[in-house]
C-alpha cells in the first residue's frame, strides 16, 4: 500500500535520522566499552555506598539515575573517564572502608581521612594495584595492618595515623620501594620495628608515636633510608641505643623519640646530621656526656634533653649552633659551669637548664642572648652574684634561679625587662632590699623571692604591678607595715609574706583582692585582728604566731569558700562567734593558745566538712562539750587541751574518724567512752581531769604517788599474764573432762591438767568479751574473768602462731616455775585439730608490695598494709612498676625513689612524665602525694603512719576542681620546670601538714 505525500515525508526523514546515528556508532567502536567501564565504576562506588550511613548527605550525588560516576563528589577521572581518585574528608560516612574497587582499576588515590570509618582494612587492598596515595588517617579503623598491602608497589604515602589499628607492623613493609610517607602514630601497634624498613631508600617521613607497645630496639637498618627527612617514634616503648647508623641519614632534621626507654649515649656519628634542624630525646634514660660533635648540627634549632641520666659538662661547641631557638637539658645530672659560649647564640629563645649539679657563677655573656625570652637555671648549685645585664634582654619573660647559692643583691637592672611575667629567685642567700623599679613591672603574673635574706620595706609601689598573681616574700627579714596599696592587686590570688618581721595591722585594703584565695602571714609580728571586710574568695588564712588581738570577727563567717583558718599562737580574747559556722567548706580550724573564753558554741558542730582538725587547745573555754559535736562523723584530730572545760567525754563516743585527741589538762569527770579509739588512748592525752576515771582509777595521779603506781602496774601484769596461761590451761582441761557424744568428738579441747578445778569453762567463755580486756600483748590478749564461786582470775588467749608447738611449749615451761610472785598454772589447751588451726599461715600478696619486715622475720601487721599501700601510691605517682626493669642496678621502686631523695634531686623528676605540664597547684598536690607515700613505705613499721593518717593527710591536700586555681598558664617550659620541694609545718599538735605551694 503506498503511503500518503506527508507520511512519506515523516518516513524518509526518520529513515535518515537512524541511518545517520547508525553510521556514528559504526564508526565509534569504544563507545560501547566506554559507557561499559562507568557502569562498572558506578554501580562499585553506589554498592559501597550501601553500606555506609543512610543518613550522611555527603554522597547525596552518588545516584543511580546519573550513569557518569565522574560528576560525584569526591570522583576525579581522567580524559578517558576512568576514576583516578576518591577523595572524601571530613565527612560522617560511618561505615566500613570499600572492599569491591577492583573495577576502578585506575585508581590512584583513595583518601578517607576523618570520616568515621570502622572495622578492618581489607585484605582486598592488595588488589589495587595503580594505589599511590593512602589517607585513611583520623577514625576508627581496626585489627591489624593487613600484609597485603606491602603489594601495593606504586604506594608513594600510606597515611593509617590515628585510628585503634593493632598487631605488629608488617615484616614485608620494605616490600613498598616506592613509599616516601609513612604515618603510624596514635594507634595500638606492638611488636618490633621490623629491619626490613631499612630497604625503603625513598622514605622521607617515618612516624609511628603514640604506639605504647611498640617495643624493642630501633633497627640499624634505618641507616639505610637515605632520604629520611622525619623520624618520629615517640610515646612508644622503644629501648635500647640509639643505632650509630643514624649518622648515614645526611637529610634527615627531625628526630622524635621523647617518653621512651631509650638508653646508652647519645651516638657521636648524630654529628653527621648536619641538616637537622630538630632533636628530641626528652623522658629516656639515655647517659653518658652529651657529645661535643652536637656542635656540628649548625642547622640545629631545637634541643631538648631533659629527664634523662647525661652526665659531664654541657659542651662549649654548643656555641656553635648559631641558629639555636630553644635548649632543654634539665632534669639530667649535668655538672661543671654553664659554658661562655652559650653569649654567640643571638637566636635563642628559651634556656632551660633547671635540675642539675651545674656549679661556678651565672657567665654574664647570657646577656648576649637579646632573643631570649625564657631562662631556667634553677635547682643547681650556681654562685656568685647575678651578674647579667638585664638592659639587653628585653624580650625576658620569665627568670628562674631558685634553689641555687646565689649572693648579692637582686639586679635593679631586672626591671629593664618590660615583659617580664614570672620570677623566682627563692632558696638563695641573695641579701639586701627588693628593688623599687621591680614593682613597676606591670606585666608580672609572679614573684616569688621566698627563703632568703632580703630586708627593707615592701613599698607601695607594689600596687603598681596590677597583674601579679602569685606573691611569695616568706622566709626573709622584710620589715615594716604591710603596704595598703596591695589592696590595688585585683588579680592577686596567692599572698605568703610569713615568717618576716612585718609589724602593724593587717590592712584593711586587702579586701579589694577580689582574687584572692590564700593568705598565708604567720609568724610575723602583726597588731590588731582581722579586717571588717575580706575578700569573698579566701580559701585559706594562716595569720598564727603574730600579735593580733581582740575578739575573733564574725565577718569571717562571710566567707563561703574558706577551708582552712589558722589563727592560733596570738592574742585573741572573747567567744568564738556562732557566725563562724556558716563557712560550709572550712575542714580545719586552729584557733589554739589564745585567750579565747565562755563555752564553745554548738554551731561549731554544725560545720559539715570540718574533717582535718580542730584546735581549741590552750584557751579559756568552760562548760562542757555542745552536744552538736557528735555530728563531727567525719573529724580526724581534735585538741581541747589545757582549758576549763568539764562534764563527761560521752558526746566524743561518736566520732569514728578520730585519729588524735587531746583532752588533757581540764576538768572532765566520768569513766572513757567504751570504744576501741579511747581504750587505746595513751594517759598523756587524759592526764589532768582529776575527775576523769580509766577502768578502776583516776587520769591523774598524785606525783609521790606515781612511781608506787608505776611499779604496781609492772607487777600486776606480771601476775596477769602468768594467771591468765593458768586460767586457760584449766579451761581446756575442763572441756576434756566432760563427756561428748562420739558425733562430736572433733570439737573438745586438748587439755592438760596442772591442778584441781574448781569454775567451768562456761565461766570462762562467757567472760571473753572486749569489756574484760585488760591488757593485749604481742603474743595475745588478757582477760579478766569472774568465776562462779565468787574468785577472779585472769585468761589469756594467745594469737595464732606459725611455729607448731608455741602455744604448748610455753604453759609446760610456766608450768614448772614456783615462785613467790608468780601464780599457779591451773591448765592449759588448745584446738589444733579444729579447722582454725589449720588455715594456711602464707601471707597473700604480689612480690613487690610486701612489707621488709615480712621478708625478714616473716612478721606481718596492719603497718605492712599501710607500706603496700604507699608502693601503690609510688606506682601511681612514678609511672612505674615497683620492679621496673629501667630502674638502675636492678633497684627496687622503693629503694630508686628513697636514693633520689637522698642525694637531694629535685622530686618533680620522680613523678610520670605524662602527668607534667599540669598546672602548679596539681604538681603540688602530687609532690605532697609523693611526700605521704615515702612516709607508708618507712624501713621501720613504727615510723608509718595509720591509716587514718593517711586518709586524714590526703584530705589535707585534696582541692575540687571546682576549686582551683585561675591560674592556667602551661606549656612546654612548664613541663620542663621542677617545683620545688614541700615544706611540712603544723600549727599545734593537732595540724596536719600545711602546703608550701610555690611556684
Amino acid at each position: 500500500m503506498e503511503l500518503p505525500w506527508h507520511t512519506r515525508t515523516i518516513y524518509t526523514s526518520l529513515s535518515s535520522t537512524f541511518t545517520s546515528l547508525i553510521l556514528f556508532l559504526t564508526t565509534s567502536p569504544s563507545f560501547f566499552l566506554c559507557c561499559l567501564s562507568i557502569d562498572e565504576q558506578g554501580l562499585a562506588l553506589l554498592s559501597w555506598k550501601q553500606t555506609l550511613n543512610s543518613s550522611t548527605d555527603a554522597l547525596e550525588s552518588w545516584r543511580s539515575s546519573d550513569p557518569n560516576p565522574c560528576r560525584w563528589f569526591g570522583v576525579t577521572c581522567n580524559s578517558k573517564l576512568q576514576v583516578i581518585s576518591l577523595s572524601i574528608k571530613s565527612s560522617n560516612l560511618q561505615g566500613p572502608l570499600p572492599s569491591n574497587l577492583q573495577p576502578l582499576k585506575s585508581l590512584k588515590t583513595l583518601v578517607l581521612s576523618a570520616t568515621n570509618i570502622t572495622g578492618p582494612i581489607p585484605r582486598e587492598f592488595g588488589d589495587y594495584h595503580d594505589l599511590a596515595f593512602v589517607d585513611l588517617s583520623r577514625n576508627q579503623i581496626s585489627g591489624d595492618i593487613p600484609a597485603e598491602v606491602c603489594k601495593l608497589s606504586k604506594l608513594e604515602s600510606l597515611a593509617l595515623n590515628s585510628n585503634s589499628l593493632r598487631g605488629a607492623i608488617p615484616a614485608n613493609i620494605g616490600n613498598l620501594s616506592s613509599l616516601t610517607y609513612l604515618t603510624l602514630y596514635d594507634n595500638s601497634l606492638s611488636g618490633e620495628i621490623p629491619a626490613s624498613v631499612g630497604q625503603l631508600q625513598k622514605l622521607e617521613v617515618f612516624r609511628a608515636g603514640g604506639n605504647q607497645n611498640l617495643k624493642g630496639s630501633l633497627p640499624a637498618e634505618i641507616g639505610n633510608c637515605s632520604s629520611l627527612a622525619m623520624l618520629g617514634l615517640a610515646e612508644t616503648g622503644i629501648s635500647g641505643k640509639l643505632p650509630s647508623t643514624i649518622g648515614l641519614l645526611k637529610g634527615l632534621q627531625t628526630i622524635a623519640i621523647y617518653t621512651a626507654l631509650l638508653s646508652g649515649t647519645i651516638p657521636d656519628e648524630l654529628g653527621n646530621c648536619t641538616d637537622l634542624t630538630k632533636l628530641y630525646l626528652y623522658q629516656n634514660s639515655l647517659s653518658g656526656p652529651i657529645p661535643p660533635q652536637i656542635g656540628d648540627l649548625q642547622n640545629l634549632q631545637s634541643l631538648i634533653l631533659w629527664q634523662n641520666n647525661l652526665v659531664g659538662s654541657i659542651p662549649p661547641e654548643l656555641g656553635r649552633c648559631k641558629q639555636l631557638v630553644l635548649v632543654d637539658l634539665s632534669m639530667n645530672l649535668l655538672t661543671g659551669s654553664i659554658p661562655r659560649s652559650i653569649g654567640n647564640l643571638a637566636n635563642l629563645e628559651q634556656l632551660q637548664l633547671s635540675t642539675n649539679q651545674l656549679t661556678g657563677v651565672i657567665p654574664q655573656e647570657i646577656s648576649n642572648c637579646a632573643a631570649l625570652t625564657d631562662l631556667e637555671i634553677d635547682n643547681n648549685e650556681l654562685s656568685g652574684v647575678i651578674q647579667i645585664d638585664f638592659t639587653k634582654l628585653e624580650n625576658l619573660t620569665l627568670f628562674y634561679a631558685w634553689q641555687n647559692r646565689l649572693t648579692g643583691s637582686i639586679p635593679a637592672s631586672l626591671a629593664q625587662c618590660r615583659n617580664l611575667q614570672s620570677v623566682d629567685l627563692s632558696y638563695n642567700n641573695l641579701t639586701g632590699s627588693i628593688p623599687k623599679e621591680l614593682f613597676g613591672l606591670q606585666n608580672l603574673t609572679k614573684l616569688l623571692l621566698l627563703s632568703n635574706e632580703l630586708s627593707g620595706f615592701v613599698l607601695p609601689d607594689i600596687g603598681n604591678c596590677t597583674n601579679l598573681f602569685r606573691l611569695r616574700l616568706n622566709g626573709n627579714r622584710l620589715a615594716g607595715a604591710i603596704p595598703a596599696e596591695i589592696g590595688s592587686l585585683t588579680n592577686l590570688n596567692f599572698l605568703d609574706m610569713s615568717n618576716n618581721l612585718f609589724a602593724g595591722p593587717i590592712p584593711a585594703a586587702i579586701s579589694g583582692c577580689d582574687s584572692l584565695e590564700f593568705v598565708d602571714l604567720h609568724s610575723n609580728a602583726l597588731t590588731g585582728g582581722l579586717p571588717e571586710s575580706l575578700p569573698k574568695s579566701l580559701q585559706f588564712i594562716d595569720v598564727s604566731d603574730n600579735g593580733l588581738t581582740g575578739p575573733l570577727n564574725p565577718g569571717i563567717g562571710s566567707l563561703p569558700e574558706l577551708t582552712k583558718l589558722v589563727m592560733g599562737r596570738n592574742q585573741l580574747s572573747g567567744q568564738i562567734p556562732a557566725q563562724l559556722a556558716s563557712c560550709s567548706k572550712l575542714q580545719l580550724l586552729d584557733l589554739g593558745d589564745n585567750s579565747f573564753s565562755g563555752g564553745i558554741p554548738g554551731e561549731l558542730g554544725q560545720l559539715p566538712a570540718l574533717e582535718i582538725s580542730l584546735n581549741l587547745s590552750c584557751n579559756h573555754f568552760s562548760g562542757e562539750i555542745p552536744t552538736q559535736f557528735s555530728a563531727l562523723e567525719k573529724l580526724g584530730c581534735l585538741d581541747i587541751s589545757h582549758n576549763e572545760l568539764s562534764g563527761n567525754l560521752d558526746v566524743l563516743a561518736a566520732l569514728q574518724n578520730l585519729v588524735t585527741l587531746n583532752v588533757s589538762f581540764n576538768a572532765f569527770s566520768g569513766e572513757l567512752p567504751d570504744t576501741p579509739f579511747f581504750r587505746k588512748l595513751p594517759l598523756s592525752v587524759l592526764e589532768g581531769n582529776h575527775g576523769l576515771f580509766i577502768t578502776n582509777g583516776p587520769a591523774t595521779q598524785e606525783p609521790q604517788n606515781r612511781a608506787t603506781i608505776s611499779a604496781l602496774k609492772l607487777v600486776m601484769s606480771v601476775l596477769i599474764s602468768v594467771s591468765a596461761v593458768l586460767l586457760l590451761a584449766a579451761a581446756y582441761l575442763l572441756l576434756r573432762a566432760r563427756a561428748v557424744p562420739s558425733g562430736e568428738a572433733d570439737d573438745t579441747w586438748e587439755i592438760t591438767l596442772y591442778q584441781k578445778l574448781d569454775f567451768s569453762v562456761d565461766d570462762v567463755v562467757r567472760s571473753l568479751a572486749s569489756a574484760n580486756v585488760i591488757g593485749t600483748g604481742s603474743s595475745g590478749v588478757v582477760y579478766k574473768v569472774g568465776t562462779s564461786n565468787g574468785g577472779t582470775l585472769a585468761v589469756k588467749k594467745m594469737w595464732l602462731s606459725s611455729e607448731s608447738g608455741a602455744f604448748r611449749n610455753e604453759i609446760t615451761a610456766l608450768s614448772t616455775i614456783r615462785h613467790r610472785n608468780i601464780v599457779r598454772v591451773l591448765s592449759g589447751g588448745d584446738t589444733g585439730h579444729k579447722l582454725e588451726s589449720r588455715t594456711s599461715p602464707r601471707i597473700a600478696g604480689s612480690y613487690g608490695y610486701i612489707a621488709p619486715e615480712y621478708a625478714s622475720m616473716r612478721r606481718i601487721t596492719e603497718k605492712s598494709d599501710v607500706y603496700s599501700y604507699g608502693v601503690v601510691l609510688l606506682e601511681v605517682l612514678t609511672g612505674r612498676h615497683p620492679l621496673d626493669p629501667s630502674l638502675p642496678g636492678g633497684m627496687h621502686l622503693v629503694e630508686w625513689v628513697r636514693d633520689h631523695l637522698q642525694r637531694k634531686r629535685g622530686a618533680v623528676e620522680l613523678l610520670d612524665g605524662r602527668l607534667r605540664g599540669l598546672p602548679d597547684h596539681q604538681t603540688q598536690e602530687m609532690l605532697q602525694a609523693l611526700a605521704i607515700s615515702v612516709l607508708c613505705v618507712s624501713a621501720r613499721a613504727d615510723d608509718r603512719p595509720m591509716m587514718k593518717d593517711v586518709v586524714a593527710m590526703l584530705k589535707e591536700i585534696r582541692r575540687p576542681e571546682n576549686e582551683q586555681p585561675k591560674d592556667s598558664s602551661a606549656g612546654c617550659a612548664a613541663a620542663a620546670t621542677p617545683v620545688r620541694k614541700v615544706e611540712l609545718r603544723g600549727s599545734s599538735n593537732c595540724s596536719f601538714a600545711m602546703s608550701d605551694y610555690s611556684s
